[in-house]
């Protein structure tokens, strides 16, 4: 079941990611040209919101299981690079881009003004997106070695 998950929050940072991407685009493009904030971009962050949840609890039950995650001897995982990246680094930068969204999504909605909107999405959305990108174990780092990035492919 472990393979499963893994592989299956593996395919679901690609739908985190484009909406992610598309919803930071859109907010700086519509707040740049002072457009509306209209149902689809409304749309779009609910979408995003979704999928990162979705992803959040998969990542969650991961965490319980994983053989890479050892929380009973805390001292000598912080000194083991990758036994401390799965542990503690991996989901606390994953966990504030969740929040970061969340705000994101449910503080736009309290706002007046269409741009306000746009400047309040794109600003927290690029922050989580960064914090995603550096929390995201890349093939050429020490504990994304073997692990391929674009459908196991590369």
């Amino acid at each position: 079941m472990y393979p499963l998950l893994v592989q299956l929050h593996s395919y679901l940072r690609y739908f985190v990611l484009f909406f992610l991407v598309l919803v930071v685009i859109r907010s700086f493009y519509f707040w740049q040209k002072k457009l509306i904030f209209n149902n689809q971009t409304n749309k779009l962050s609910l979408y995003l919101l979704i999928v990162t949840h979705l992803q959040l609890i998969l990542g969650l039950i991961l965490y319980s299981i994983s053989p890479n995650v050892q929380l009973t001897h805390m001292a000598s995982a912080m000194k083991d690079p990758i036994i401390r990246y799965w542990t503690v680094e991996h989901i606390s930068l994953m966990i504030i881009a969740v929040i970061l969204i969340t705000i994101a999504r449910i503080s736009m909605k309290k706002l007046k003004t269409d741009t306000a909107k746009h400047k309040r999405l794109f600003f927290l959305n690029i922050v989580a997106l960064i914090f995603i990108l550096a929390a995201i174990p890349w093939p050429h780092t020490a504990v994304g070695a073997g692990r391929h990035f674009l459908f196991g492919f590369f």
